[in-house]
């Protein structure tokens, strides 16, 4: 039998978990030219249909990665596009409250992407093709068990799930994206801060013909259930022929202690519980699965540890009300995934790293809370929480969040973690605005500009900042640094708005780092725009 290791020796940087946050991490490696190597304990993907749902952030960066496509296509394949999030005491009944009228109300305003539902299954092979592409690996059925530092490196112990065979792999970083299990926080000792567990729930995945129950209704993206029998939700297929129910408290929910659905889950038990979710007694049900899982709020210490990294639910773990776990543990893995590459190129001082938690523990902190917020609120009113904080509204989670940290040039002292997207006006520190402008006669969103390379995006007379781009990108080996000038080259702004929108005078500029946040503004033409330009990059860069 062949060794799947035998020809690696050593990897720029080594993931440790071949999952959704995983292979996201090497796909935006893989976008600027850092090969990954990814050792994945299971034998293959996820196998049930988990849904989740995915904010317009994440598309945003699938955008980048030029997977939007891909993911939208398999998308509509599994699930109605847009709907409503609702609550109802069972699908066969009526709505009880609206919470949400439609799955992408508002989006537009804000960005070219919109929200969407696929399954793990069918998303994780459309990261891993497009990180394979680009030269990333996924070793299958290994599993890191050890690692040690050192100055120059990390030497990871992996061992083989099937043999027991262990061996060691060396790495210039290593990221534990291996899940609320992590054996990379365990091994540096890394503890959570929150609330621990509490609460113990169950999703029962299944088919049972429910589309008659649903026909003539409008469409529903997710369904709160709440009767005597039990509180969960429901997300249902295309077809209405399968989905999940996630189970949160079973019977009288003034008893919590005596109100967890784990204790029994047999499969008549189940049928039980999906009948009475959807409120037909005699339902024909079929379970394809169930997994066991706990509500927690937990956020760990730090982020980073040398030359180990933690992203998604190794570094923080929410309810999932609001879909947030995932799509935080991709925006962990794309604002690491640039500056690991800028620091391995040589680019960037390699202090450029500690940034990672500046400004990814404060973010998942406040989006832990909210997801906390939606469950206590939606599904567990039962606890009777008073120690949650005031609902954000979804888009100051999704695209307001804010970073504060030395590559970030701050333009005040206020220590606010989020705000509307639409009150953002490019301040350094926010992500850089969405407007749609025109490129040689094609709408084109100023979110396509950035990516990949640091962008220098000037108002119609600010062409002298994209000569001082040019210039600095000489005087800076290996830096990719792209500039436009909106107004000229085949770039137009009919409405004439993108100055306002990215707080500038006619004559400014705004640098856009890799992940699409603004670094720093010079709201007009200085006299030397050379030396300003130079001497903010080099502060971002931590040279």
């Amino acid at each position: 039998m062949t060794d799947p290791l035998q020809d690696v020796d050593e990897v720029p940087v080594l993931l440790a978990g071949g999952g959704l946050v995983g292979l996201s991490t090497a796909v935006f490696l893989a976008q600027h030219g850092v090969a990954s190597l990814a050792v994945e304990p299971l034998s293959s993907g996820s196998q049930l249909p988990r849904a989740a749902f995915f904010h317009m952030r994440t598309l945003e960066l699938f955008r980048a990665a030029g997977i939007e496509e891909a993911v939208r296509l398999q998308s509509l394949r599994e699930f109605e596009p847009e709907g409503a999030i609702v609550m109802v005491h069972t699908l066969a009944g009526g709505e009880v409250a609206g919470i949400i009228p439609s799955l992408n109300e508002g989006v537009n305003a804000l960005s070219p992407c919109r929200q969407l539902f696929i399954t793990q299954p069918g998303l994780e092979p459309i990261l891993r093709a497009r990180a394979e592409r680009a030269g990333a690996r996924v070793l299958e059925g290994t599993a890191v068990v050890g690692l040690a530092q050192d100055a120059g490196g990390v030497v990871a112990t992996v061992r083989d799930v099937a043999t027991g065979r262990e061996r060691q792999l060396r790495a210039k970083y290593l990221v534990g994206t291996d899940g609320a299990r992590s054996k990379v926080r365990e091994l540096l000792g890394i503890e959570f801060d929150g609330r621990g567990v509490f609460s113990n729930s169950i999703t029962i995945y299944f088919h049972a013909p429910m589309a008659p129950l649903i026909a003539g209704k409008k469409p529903m993206s997710v369904i709160y259930v709440k009767n005597a029998e039990l509180s969960g939700f429901f997300r249902l297929d295309r077809d209405a022929g399968s989905g999940f129910l996630a189970v949160n408290t079973v019977g009288d929910t003034s008893r919590p202690e005596a109100a967890s659905p784990a204790s029994d889950v047999s499969e008549p038990r189940l049928i039980e519980l999906v009948r009475a979710a959807v409120g037909v007694p005699d339902l024909p049900v079929t379970i394809d699965g169930v997994t066991r899982w706990r509500a927690t709020s937990d956020v760990a210490r730090r982020f980073r540890d040398g030359r180990v990294f933690l992203a998604g639910d190794a570094a923080h773990l929410m309810p999932p009300n609001g879909g947030y776990g995932g799509n935080t543990g991709i925006h962990d893995a794309h604002n690491l995934a640039w500056k690991l590459a800028l620091v391995l190129n040589g680019v960037a001082g390699p202090e450029l790293l500690s940034t990672y938690d500046q400004e990814r523990r404060p973010v998942a902190a406040f989006t832990v809370e909210q997801a906390y917020t939606r469950y206590v609120t939606r599904s567990a009113t039962y606890l009777g929480a008073k120690d949650y904080q005031p609902l954000a509204n979804d888009f100051n989670i999704e695209l307001g969040y804010l970073y504060r940290s030395p590559a970030i040039l701050s333009e005040d002292d206020r220590d606010r973690v989020h705000e509307g997207p639409h009150l953002s006006f490019g301040r350094p520190g926010s992500r850089a605005p969405h407007l749609w402008l025109e490129q040689d006669g094609q709408p084109i969103s100023t979110i396509d500009r950035f990516g990949r390379a640091f962008v220098v995006i000037a108002a119609p007379d600010g062409a002298g900042w994209a000569d001082a781009a040019r210039s600095v990108a000489r005087d800076i080996a290996g830096l990719e640094l792209e500039a436009h000038v909106v107004g000229r080259d085949g770039l137009s702004d009919h409405e004439g708005q993108f100055a306002a929108a990215y707080g500038l005078t006619s004559s400014g500029a705004a640098l856009v780092r890799p992940d699409g946040f603004v670094a720093w503004r010079a709201a007009g033409m200085v006299d030397d725009p050379v030396h300003a330009l130079a001497s903010a990059l080099t502060r971002v860069l931590m040279r």
